[in-house]
Formats: C-alpha cells, sequence, structure tokens
C-alpha cells in the first residue's frame, strides 16, 4: 500500500469543527444534526474532549447539502441523494422536483381559490369548480384487494394495487368496466380507511375459486372529473365535498361510501398538470 503524497495530504488535511463550519457555510449545530442522521460523519471524535475534526474532501459534500437545503429538499431525501452514485442522486434530484412542481401546482390552485373566497367573504364554492352529473352504473362483479393504509401510505400502496388487479382481471378475460377506488373510512395521517380497490370483470365466470370477488350493485352515481394538479392530497377532498355538497342540495343522499374512478390505461404519474385523471364519484338514493 502507497503512501499519500504530502501534497495529496495537504489537499485533504483535517479542519477543526469550527473551521468546517465557516468554509462550508454550515453552523455547528447543523453539522451536529448531520452526524445524528448519519448525513456527514467527522473522521475524527476524541474519546476524551468529544473534539470533531474533518477532511477538507468532505467540503463538496457539505456544500452540496446546503445548496439542498436552501432548495427546500427535506433531509431525508438529501440523504437519499447524496448516498446515491453521481447519475443515480441526479435522477433522484430530478425525480424530486417533478414531485415537487406538481405539489406547487396544487397549492397553486388552492391558494388562488382561497384568495377569492377571502376578496368575496363567501365560501370555497366547491359545485361552482366541480362539475358534478350524475349516471346509473350497472352491477358487477369485481375482483378486490382491501387495506387499511395513512395517507402517506397510499400513494404507494395504490398504484400497485391498480396494477396487479388489472393484470390479475385480464388473465381471466379483461376488465369489464372502470377501475375503483372504495374508502370505506377517513383516510388522513391518522385514520387508516381501510381502502378497497376493484375491478370489475368482464367475464367473471372465468374466474377460479380463491380468487377475492364480489358484488358490487347497480346504482345511480352523482360524479365530478378532476384534472391531475386537482388530484393531489389535500387538494383532491375538495372534489370529495363539492360532489357530497351537490347531493345534499339536490335533495338526495349518499348510499354507499364514496369512490375513485380511473378510466383503462390513464398514467396519473405522466399525466399533466390539466390532464383529466380520474373521476370522484358516490353512489346516491332519493
Amino acid at each position: 500500500m502507497t503512501e499519500a503524497s504530502p501534497a495529496a495530504a495537504e489537499r485533504d488535511r483535517l479542519l477543526s469543527i469550527g473551521a468546517f463550519a465557516h468554509r462550508s457555510r454550515l453552523s455547528v449545530k447543523a453539522l451536529r444534526l448531520y452526524e445524528r442522521s448519519g448525513l456527514l460523519m467527522p473522521v475524527e471524535v476524541n474519546p476524551a474532549t468529544g473534539y470533531r475534526r474533518y477532511r477538507e474532501s468532505q467540503l463538496l459534500r457539505a456544500r452540496l447539502i446546503v445548496m439542498m437545503r436552501r432548495a427546500g429538499i427535506p433531509l431525508a431525501q438529501v440523504a437519499e441523494i447524496i448516498a446515491a452514485p453521481s447519475t443515480a442522486g441526479a435522477d433522484l434530484l430530478a425525480e424530486y422536483w417533478t414531485d415537487a412542481e406538481r405539489r406547487f401546482a396544487v397549492q397553486r390552485d388552492l391558494v388562488s381559490r382561497l384568495h377569492g373566497s377571502l376578496l368575496s367573504g363567501a365560501g370555497l364554492a366547491g359545485a361552482a369548480v366541480f362539475h358534478v352529473q350524475e349516471r346509473d352504473v350497472p352491477g358487477q362483479l369485481v375482483l378486490t384487494e382491501k387495506r387499511s393504509v395513512r395517507v402517506t401510505e397510499l400513494k404507494d400502496w395504490l398504484p400497485d394495487a391498480l396494477g396487479r388487479l388489472a393484470s390479475a382481471a385480464d388473465g381471466y378475460g379483461g376488465l369489464g368496466g372502470e377501475l375503483l377506488v372504495i374508502y370505506h373510512g377517513e383516510v388522513n395521517e391518522d385514520s387508516d380507511g381501510p381502502v378497497e380497490v376493484c375491478a370489475p370483470l368482464a367475464h367473471p365466470d372465468a374466474v377460479p375459486r380463491g380468487m377475492a370477488l364480489r358484488a358490487e350493485a347497480a346504482h345511480r352515481q352523482a360524479y365530478t372529473v378532476i384534472t391531475r394538479a386537482q388530484f393531489e392530497y389535500p387538494q383532491i377532498l375538495s372534489a370529495f365535498d363539492a360532489v357530497a355538497d351537490w347531493i345534499s342540495s339536490a335533495g338526495l343522499a349518499r348510499a354507499a361510501p364514496p369512490r375513485e374512478v380511473y378510466r383503462q390505461g390513464v398514467d396519473v404519474a405522466a399525466a399533466a398538470p390539466g390532464d383529466h385523471v380520474c373521476q370522484i364519484a358516490y353512489p346516491i338514493r332519493s
């Protein structure tokens, strides 16, 4: 093993925590936080005094952290990006920013509505924003998968569950209608539903025993179509509220839990903010 040249050692000399904080533009408090999170570790810690030292070569990592934090990237995502190989890290950064831009589009729309509401002194008037219609839905036999999930888990589980059931239906004659996501209870940071995903079958007789099947009864339905921007949580709650308010104002009653209805082949993740991605619906009765 060859020793590092004096020039290389000089370029990567050890720095006190104070000097490293000054040159990296991070406070000592921030460096302690990043050490506890495993994001930026000192190379030496004196066991007697707790005195910490960093290598000069760690300044690049520190400055990347500074820039990402200034861009508003949460610490967990910073750690993931930093830990990835350079190309993978760049992809993760791009993915984060794409998601952030979608969130900003949702927030911009919501703030615009709130601003108008405050100026007018009226409520949000969801019915004026969302066009609610009625239709008859035939009875269907559906493949089903149900799970208790909070809103933080829904984003990962839901697309997978929709894909699983659509693929299963393809193996037994194909889908016979639009995919459903039924909310049997509140889904938020504190409540976990449960949530049921349903895939209507074109040929239910072809499905072998043992598959999770149930009948979805024929009903009349009130619904509205939402865009990708309106789809993001918590903006999507405005659509549920708008349909529920419309049902009450029409003198009708909700007959079953609310649901999202997805047209076959829609890729929500790839949709532009203004694209229609799903419908929000309630079964209704007089």
